[in-house]
């Protein structure tokens, strides 16, 4: 007898990703932001987790400040943020990054 494969699951945002992630949903071009309430940077690991998931994208690079992660949320990110704050999980399969890039 074969077993089926269960189909994987999309990764789900932890806490930290979350909150990083919804930040972008109420802001301009879904901008994500560079430092968290406190003013504190936001940890570069955490930005590249979310590009790494397609939950956000490179938006431009900053010439003054090469390495700050200038980046916005994708749709899978939205998705992503949405669904973890209802409970769900991340966006649906086929959902991709912005074609706006």
């Amino acid at each position: 007898m074969t077993q089926r494969a269960e189909p994987r699951k999309p990764p789900q945002p932890t806490a930290e990703e979350r909150r990083f992630l919804q930040h972008g949903l109420s802001q301009p071009g879904r901008k994500l932001p560079l430092f968290d309430q406190n003013g504190q940077p936001v940890r570069p690991e955490l930005i590249r987790a979310c590009i790494a998931r397609g939950w956000a994208e490179r938006w431009f690079s900053n010439p003054l400040a090469p390495e700050w992660l200038v980046c916005r949320l994708t749709d899978r990110g939205a998705a992503a943020a949405v669904g973890a704050a209802r409970g769900g999980g991340a966006a649906s399969p086929g959902e991709g990054p912005s074609p706006l890039a």
